[in-house]
C-alpha cells in the first residue's frame, strides 16, 4: 500500500533539524527499497517540511514509519498529514526522465478536496510529473485530495497542474530531491 507522507515544521525548528540530520538518514535509509519519492519543503532557503511517499504493508507500518522518525519523536514537526496514495505515474522520483537537476523548478502540489474525485486521471502532458496521485481515505475507497510533484516555472504553473475548483485548498510548496541514491 503506497502513503503520503507530510512532515510539517514546527515554527523555529531549523536548529533541531540540522542536529538530528544524521538521525534522520539513518531512519530513511531503513526505508530505502519502499521509497517513491522523498524531499524537504521551502520558503526561499528555509526548511518547512518534508515529503515521504512510500510503500508499505498496511495503516499500521504507515503510522509506525511517520511517528517513529527522530524529527518527530524530538519535537521537529508540528504536524503530518498521512494519508493513503496511489502512485498513478507507477514510478520512482528516482526514475523521472527529466533527471535530478534544476530543484529550483520542483513543487509540491497538495490539493485538498471535498465532493467527488477530481484529477484521477493523469494529465495528457505527464514530462514534468515526478510524482502523482489521489490522497485516499485509510481504506482506500474514499477521495481526500491530490498530491502532485511537478517541475513548473513557477508556483503559479505548478498549480495549474490541479482542476483548481474542485478543491478546498490547494497548497504549493518548493520542494527539492531528497535522498542519497
Amino acid at each position: 500500500m503506497e502513503f503520503f507522507c507530510y512532515h510539517r515544521d514546527r515554527v523555529g525548528s531549523l536548529p533541531l533539524r540540522e542536529e538530528l540530520g544524521e538521525a534522520h538518514w539513518a531512519y530513511m535509509d531503513r526505508f530505502e527499497a519502499e521509497l517513491i519519492a522523498r524531499g524537504p519543503t521551502f520558503v526561499g532557503e528555509i526548511p518547512t517540511g518534508s515529503v515521504h511517499i512510500v510503500d508499505l504493508p498496511d495503516a499500521a507500518a504507515a503510522r509506525a514509519f511517520a511517528f517513529e522518525e527522530p524529527n518527530y519523536q524530538a519535537g521537529a514537526y508540528r504536524d503530518i498529514l498521512l494519508r493513503r496514495w496511489r502512485n498513478t505515474l507507477g514510478r520512482t522520483m528516482w526514475e523521472f526522465p527529466g533527471g535530478r537537476d534544476g530543484d529550483e523548478d520542483r513543487y509540491l502540489v497538495l490539493g485538498l478536496g471535498t465532493g467527488p474525485a477530481a484529477d484521477l486521471e493523469l494529465p495528457a502532458d505527464t514530462s514534468d510529473l515526478i510524482g502523482y496521485g489521489p490522497l485516499l481515505s485509510d481504506d482506500g475507497t474514499a477521495w481526500l485530495g491530490t498530491a502532485a510533484l511537478v517541475r513548473a516555472a513557477d508556483p503559479d504553473a505548478a498549480r495549474a497542474v490541479l482542476t483548481a475548483d474542485r478543491y478546498a485548498d490547494i497548497e504549493v510548496h518548493a520542494w527539492t530531491f531528497g535522498g542519497r541514491r
